[in-house]
């Protein structure tokens, strides 16, 4: 048996982690044959519960589930690991301006950051999903500068998802059927669902809709899923988010498949204009536990203006939280 890839999970008392720790212990991370331990990191009141959350991996006798570890001591979870998942954050509270929400996450973010800095791997893959995800990534970025830059990450997936579904169930086909889905920007309700390279069993998606659909009600349908989530469920999403996590790391790991790519918010090299160092969704395909940005689309007028909305977005975003950084 070879080693285990060590994981450590922030909030992982919650629902998103409830829905994903399983997963990832029977191997849906990162694969049959790859032994994982779980470092679950919880603040003090929730550690009761994250308690009763090992108790049912333990009763699930994964055979690829090596050790849990249960902590509200960050160092104690980021010592040594090869992932890290950044669920946990500081939910919007009614009355909160998101200049407000930023700050009070900029905080937990930044003392994180200097910790994982501190004693995780320096190669360590790092996935925000707490939001606001990509300001989050790039408040740890900032204040973890012995890690790799490259692997902080911040998650687009969910959203990428989402899109497949949406077209999908416009087009009559199945998930597997298309290829070439991206997200560009920030994962908020300026992000950019853009179906200008996507095919559907080889077809060009395009030619299979109608540009207004695509315009008026593709994008803004995806953008604001999360809200119609809430406003369905009464919280957030949970089951597809945590599995938009597995995801992301799994294709990160494993690889795309040929001809096809995902979309991963990671540090912008300044491709397709975008502000270098800003953490900003790109198309990417994976291949032996790396990622490269796609280039050379040619970006249409109207993606194009969009694509800056959302940079903008974050980089008014990061002038606000530039004092953690």
């Amino acid at each position: 048996m070879t080693d285990p890839v060590r994981i450590a999970i922030t909030g992982a008392a919650g629902q998103i982690c409830y829905s994903m720790l399983f997963r990832i212990a029977s191997g849906g991370m990162y694969g049959p044959n790859q032994p994982v331990a779980l470092q679950l990191l919880e603040i003090p009141q929730a550690m009761k519960v994250l308690e009763a959350v090992k108790m049912e991996l333990d009763d699930c006798a994964f055979p690829l589930l090596v050790e849990t570890i249960c902590t509200d001591d960050p160092k104690v979870a980021f010592t040594n690991i090869d992932a890290a998942l950044f669920v946990g954050a500081k939910p919007r509270g009614p009355g909160m301006e998101r200049s407000d929400l930023l700050k009070d996450n900029g905080k937990i973010f930044s003392s994180l950051g200097k910790v994982l800095n501190d004693v995780a791997n320096p190669d360590v893959k790092v996935c925000v999903v707490g939001n606001p995800a990509n300001t989050n990534a790039f408040i740890l970025k900032a204040n973890a500068p012995n890690l790799n830059p490259r692997n902080i990450t911040a998650l687009t997936r969910l959203d990428h998802n989402r899109a497949i579904s949406q077209l999908a169930e416009k087009v009559n086909c199945t998930v597997p059927e298309i290829k070439k889905m991206l997200i560009w920007g920030n994962h908020s309700t300026t992000q950019v669902p853009d179906i200008s390279y996507c095919t559907v069993n080889g077809k060009d998606a395009s030619s299979l809709v109608d540009q207004q659909w695509a315009q008026e009600e593709f994008i803004p349908t995806v953008a604001k899923r999360g809200g119609a989530v809430i406003a369905a469920r009464g919280s957030s999403s949970a089951a597809s988010a945590g599995n938009a996590v597995v995801d992301h790391i799994a294709s990160w790991v494993n690889g795309t498949d040929d001809g096809d790519w995902t979309s991963m918010s990671v540090p912008s090299d300044g491709s397709y204009g975008i502000t270098e160092g800003l953490i900003y969704s790109f198309p990417v395909t994976c291949k032996n536990g790396d990622y490269e940005i796609v280039q050379g689309l040619e970006i249409s007028d109207f993606i194009q203006g969009k694509m800056k909305e959302s940079e903008q977005e974050l980089l008014d975003e990061a002038a606000d939280v530039k004092e953690m950084c």
